[in-house]
């Protein structure tokens, strides 16, 4: 069995290294290979997957929305994102989900971030609609540096949530960072952590980002983004094993990437 994750740059990529410890821990005899791919190359690995060559794949950045229009059936929440991210062959289709729903609904219980919160979600990109959709039992608020993106989240994953300006906060809130702020030890705004329970930082950054150790040191808890990554990674495994994942070898494996990669910076 053949996998891969296609996207341009992907050399970045942790998947590899989740799955390969995935089909060690399970004796699975399997490959996982990262490979860069431009839109027409993403086409031709699609067609792999259609005809058996490639068994399954994740998509990363900037394919998710050509993974999604290049699907011949899409998950329910998959079309309430407008991305995928993991691909499959069933019944002689090729089937499109987005993972990262079930990444964030399980890495949100992991780390025991509240559920009785407002939640203020920050970005309005693909991550952002996965947030909103997993979360969207929760009372919403969705800020974007263009309010007009915040508006258009709203209504294309058809939440309930309020729009609010960039950099105002929302007291007591859980802060879900979907933007790139803190992949380079930026800092989110000041007002947008005050008086904040808890948050989860979808970026993973070597190291913690500032806005991490803030929340934590006031003693709010904190969601990294490498354990949205885990989960989602374990959700991609099973839909193509339909097994359970073995969710902790996958972690060791993460967490020893993550600290040699850490450093070398």
């Amino acid at each position: 069995m053949r996998f891969a994750v296609l996207g341009d740059p992907v050399d970045h990529s942790l998947s590899p290294v989740i799955h390969r410890a995935a089909f060690a821990a399970l004796d699975i005899d399997a490959t996982y290979a990262p490979r860069k791919v431009d839109a027409a190359g993403f086409v031709t690995a699609v067609a792999e997957v259609r005809y058996g060559t490639l068994t399954g794949a994740n998509v990363t950045m900037p394919h998710k929305q050509l993974a999604f229009s290049t699907s011949e059936r899409i998950s329910d929440a998959a079309l309430r994102v407008g991305a995928v991210n993991t691909l499959l062959l069933s019944r002689g289709h090729v089937h499109g989900y987005n993972t990262d729903i079930d990444g964030i609904a399980r890495a949100w219980e992991w780390n025991g971030l509240p559920n009785d919160r407002p939640v203020l979600v920050l970005g309005a990109g693909g991550a952002a609609a996965a947030a909103v959709v997993a979360l969207a039992d929760r009372d919403l608020f969705v800020s974007a540096r263009r309010p007009s993106a915040a508006v258009d989240l709203i209504d294309r994953t058809r939440v309930s949530a309020g729009a609010i300006p960039w950099g105002r906060g929302v007291a007591g809130a859980v802060v879900v960072n979907a933007t790139p702020l803190g992949m380079a030890g930026e800092s989110l705004p000041e007002a947008v952590l005050d008086e904040v329970a808890g948050l989860f930082e979808l970026v993973y950054a070597s190291g913690t980002t500032p806005a991490m150790r803030r929340v934590a040191a006031a003693g709010a808890p904190v969601a990294p983004g490498t354990d949205m990554l885990l989960a989602q990674a374990g959700r991609s495994f099973e839909l193509w094993f339909d097994r359970d994942a073995p969710l902790p070898a996958m972690r060791a494996a993460l967490e020893a990437e993550t600290a040699r990669r850490s450093a070398l910076h």
